[in-house]
């Protein structure tokens, strides 16, 4: 698996963050992921739902989409599968991509600039702490590309850590 930006991996990482506009105009955090398997099918896809007070913390949609795939597919194709991410997965994340076995993940938005958009936000208290670094401590390899397109990703999330 490579680290280069495909132009597939462009149209499903654009596929994630046109799917956390429309999270986003639900009125939960705009965030999206999406699992492709080796053939280019999406076999996942989830946006955030994880906006209190009826939402459940967990529910980040990295989370849910590595759940939702690791249900669908073998150990051996999640092993060859790709999530895609309109933002890079935080710690909770990261471990549950590693723990589905998932093959790579590729992420628009770093955590260090989404950071810079989400300021001290009781909502999304950003971890310092980049996916690489928790995949390495892991017996698999997971590879990663990213970030990419960040500013079509931070696009979503204009004005939106702002509001009361």
């Amino acid at each position: 698996m490579s680290d280069i930006l495909t132009a597939a991996d462009e149209t499903f990482l654009r596929h994630c963050i046109e799917l956390s506009r429309r999270v986003r105009d639900g009125g939960k955090h705009p965030f999206a992921a999406i699992v492709v398997d080796e053939l280019g099918r999406i076999v996942a896809e989830a946006g955030n739902d994880s906006v209190p007070p009826d939402g459940d913390p967990t529910r980040h949609a990295e989370l849910v989409a590595a759940g939702l795939a690791a249900r669908r597919l073998t150990p051996g194709q999640l092993s060859r599968a790709t999530l895609y991410t309109s933002a890079e997965p935080c710690a909770m994340c990261a471990g549950a991509i590693y723990w589905c076995g998932i093959g790579r993940v590729v992420y628009a938005l770093s955590e260090h600039r989404l950071l810079g958009l989400t300021g001290d936000h009781p909502e999304n208290p950003t971890f310092s702490l980049p996916c690489r670094e928790v995949f390495a401590r892991g017996q698999r390899r997971i590879a990663v590309t990213g970030p990419c397109l960040e500013d079509e990703a931070a696009a979503p999330h204009a004005g939106f850590w702002t509001r009361e």
